[in-house]
């Protein structure tokens, strides 16, 4: 029997039932017989057996499944007493979508594709020996992590640590063009060749010249951003994998760039075919200004990009709109366009109610929060990554003249509900900082320079959470309610001061800071203030709060400041530390919910190729929790945005929220509502986009829509940064 030939299995048939309630009652007997049936008809009989776990080594390095270097750096008898820890903590699935994930897109196989050559443990167990290079008691530390959950590396760490054949070990890219065609070429190669290696890519177009801009004094003569964009989806589409998967990208463009509305067009599905973007996904950097504007019912003018860099000196990225905009308004060196800004605003969103799409980040506030000297001019395929870059400017041999800096990202996350329950907190975190110290010390992207320059520089990483939603049914708590605010609030703050006491450690070991920490506001301590000055804030308060982190050590207002000196002193190793990915197929494999957001169902439906409909139960789902397990779909996303702001206080960089509304509003969700519509408008996106601008959000990802057909608009698709 293999893989091959599985016949008359009955897991996808018990899976099933449990979407077919019993006496009023969901049968989550049923998942467990499932589970049961798929380790007992498809795992077991198709592992590939093995005498003894030094034959099974011998047969991976014989047959180069798995790489020689970071195996030879341990003796055998420490794997073995590795294994032997491991298999004591007695690892079980919890649910058939858990274990069916794991052997469906991790586990490694023969190359003829007929057995398994691993199972959890194996995989745990390398991650642990790969990522410790060497270091057996960071080995064992990064063992213990992983074979109870608290931490999860990002899929493309977890799935190709080890391996002989594999591709890279980050998530997604972010790179940018500026104004000049040979720039522009090199932008192309380079989505070419990240897309070829995996992983999302993330382009800013912001930079280029608007369509009617001259070209050698020739006006009129520029095409502007969209024939660009049509290249990069082509790109994108014949750069995939090996036909593996589609590839991924998205385009960032500002909202005061003059070819915006053609922007947002090109997603439309009316589009002229010439200019429709079918995959590419599109997100757009909105200053204060924008909403400013859109608050007085003011018209807005859109810049010439062209005109600007002439007039300041640097790419339009890089000039503070909001600062300067009544100066460019005023100076007659520089073209500009007026239209309503909110006939603008309404443009947004109506391409959000019908794809989903633009992302939208809110550049001042990720600049304004940003303690790194430098600026921030875009973000990624997912919307959590917001990292500082320079522009690089290319010769007509496609030469760097000078040598940009752009991104990788290092991804890995805790998961909330075992975290919490881990007997060292902060150990747990310094763990899982030096597992991904390790994925940025030996990324090396040489396809694209300024990708490897930056990471070579910034040392940057990327640590987040999952699993929040199920921390708080478990604990019986209602999402949005005050304290779930406050509980996000600390555990986000605990997860800052752990990184930085584990990147201060390295720093200090290595002898080594990030380029230019000189220039941080680290480095001058300003960024411990709003911890040193606190008044309490990040102290539990509540009761309920209180003896959630009984157990677990809360650092004081001294704290910080020791913390602080010790910064101030020896550095921080990492330029970025925190952000908060959206989650995917790897939160069912820790049995739990998808990053920070609500669940959509209690009982989640997924298609799955080639198979059906794979059902998936709310974590901890019982007659207990079963209250505090609401649809996003049916809650206030006012809630949601007050959740993700406590912990965007503490997160260095961004993260991907999603807005979650239905065609038709339930009634009483929204107050402005009342007397009115209940259909879902773009007055209700403006709002919310409105609300969390106010309260300190960096960024939005999708708008996702459920219609009254039960159909689903702007559904995540996106399989790189998917943790």
């Amino acid at each position: 029997m293999s893989l091959k030939d599985l016949k008359d299995v009955t897991y996808y048939d018990l899976n099933n039932e449990i979407n077919i309630p019993v006496n009023g009652q969901i049968p989550l007997n049923k998942d467990q017989e499932a589970l049961q049936a798929f380790l007992t008809q498809n795992v077991e009989p198709n592992t590939k057996k093995f005498a003894s776990l030094k034959d099974r080594f011998d047969y991976l390095l014989a047959n180069d499944y798995i790489e020689t270097d970071f195996y030879h750096k341990y003796q055998f008898e420490f794997i073995q007493s590795l294994y032997a820890y491991l298999k004591s903590q007695n690892f079980h699935f919890k649910t058939f979508m858990a274990a069916y994930k794991f052997y469906a897109q991790y586990a490694l196989r023969t190359n003829d594709n007929d057995y398994y050559l691993e199972n959890y443990i194996d995989r745990v167990a390398m991650n642990a020996l790969y990522f410790a290079d060497g270091d057996e008691h960071l080995a064992m530390d990064l063992a213990d992590e992983m074979i109870h959950q608290r931490y999860q590396p990002a899929t493309p760490s977890f799935l190709n640590a080890g391996r002989k054949q594999r591709g890279e070990l980050v998530s997604c890219f972010l790179i940018q063009t500026t104004d000049d065609m040979n720039t522009i070429g090199r932008t192309i190669n380079s989505a070419l060749q990240l897309s070829r290696i995996g992983g999302g890519v993330g382009i800013n177009l912001s930079n280029l010249r608007g369509a009617g801009d001259p070209i050698k004094n020739i006006e009129g003569a520029a095409s502007g951003v969209v024939p660009v964009m049509k290249l990069l989806e082509d790109s994108f589409s014949y750069s995939n994998q090996l036909g593996q998967r589609q590839g991924a990208g998205v385009v960032y463009l500002s909202v005061f760039h003059p070819d915006i509305i053609a922007f947002l067009s090109a997603k439309k599905e009316n589009a002229d075919e010439k200019i429709r973007l079918k995959t590419l996904s599109l997100g757009i950097t909105v200053p204060d200004k924008f909403y400013e504007l859109c608050r007085d019912n003011q018209n807005m003018y859109l810049f010439s990009p062209y005109d600007v860099e002439r007039e300041y000196g640097v790419p339009f990225s890089y000039v503070d709109i909001t600062k300067e905009y009544d100066n460019m308004v005023a100076n007659d060196s520089i073209r500009k366009k007026q239209l309503p800004a909110r006939e603008l605003e309404t443009e947004i969103g109506k391409l959000q109610q019908e794809s989903g799409y633009p992302y939208i980040i809110n550049i001042d506030t990720a600049n304004r929060d940003n303690p790194i000297d430098g600026r921030i001019v875009m973000s990624n395929l997912c919307s959590e990554i917001l990292q500082v870059q320079t522009p690089s400017t290319v010769d007509n041999t496609q030469t760097y003249v000078q040598m940009g800096r752009d991104i990788s990202c290092n991804l890995g996350s805790t998961n909330i509900v075992n975290l919490m329950q881990s007997p060292d907190f902060g150990h747990s975190v310094e763990t899982m900082v030096r597992a991904l110290t390790f994925i940025t010390d030996h990324s090396d992207i040489d396809v694209v320079p300024s990708i490897q320059n930056g990471n070579k520089l910034g040392h940057t990483i990327g640590l987040g959470g999952m699993g929040l939603h199920s921390f708080f049914a478990k604990n019986k708590m209602m999402y949005g309610d005050p304290d779930t605010i406050e509980f996000t609030n600390i555990y986000f703050m605990l997860l800052n001061y752990w990184t930085l006491v584990a990147s201060n450690q390295i720093a200090k070991e290595r002898h080594t800071t990030f380029y230019n920490f000189e220039k941080s506001a680290y480095a001058d301590g300003s960024y411990f203030d709003k911890y040193t000055n606190q008044n309490g804030e990040f102290i539990p308060q509540s009761n309920k709060v209180k003896s959630l982190f009984k157990d677990i050590f809360i650092p004081t207002a001294e704290d910080w400041e020791s913390l602080k000196q010790a910064v101030m002193k020896d550095g921080l190793y990492h330029q970025n530390r925190l952000a908060v990915a959206p989650n995917g197929s790897i939160s069912y494999i820790n049995d739990t919910t998808a990053s920070l957001h609500p669940i959509i169902n209690r009982i989640e439906e997924r298609q799955e190729k080639k198979i059906g409909n794979i059902y998936y139960p709310a974590p901890y789902l019982s007659n207990e929790t079963l209250p505090y397990y609401k649809s996003a779909y049916d809650t206030d996303m006012r809630k949601v945005i007050d959740v993700y702001a406590a912990a965007q206080q503490h997160v260095d960089q961004g993260m991907s929220m999603t807005l979650f509304m239905r065609s038709t509003i339930p009634e009483g969700l929204y107050e402005w509502k009342n007397g009115r519509t209940n259909k879902m408008t773009t007055r209700d996106l403006s709002i919310l986009r409105n609300y969390a601008h106010k309260k300190g959000l960096k960024s939005i990802y999708y708008v996702r829509t459920f219609t009254d057909d039960e159909g689903e608009i702007g559904a995540n698709q996106c399989e790189s940064c998917v943790i």
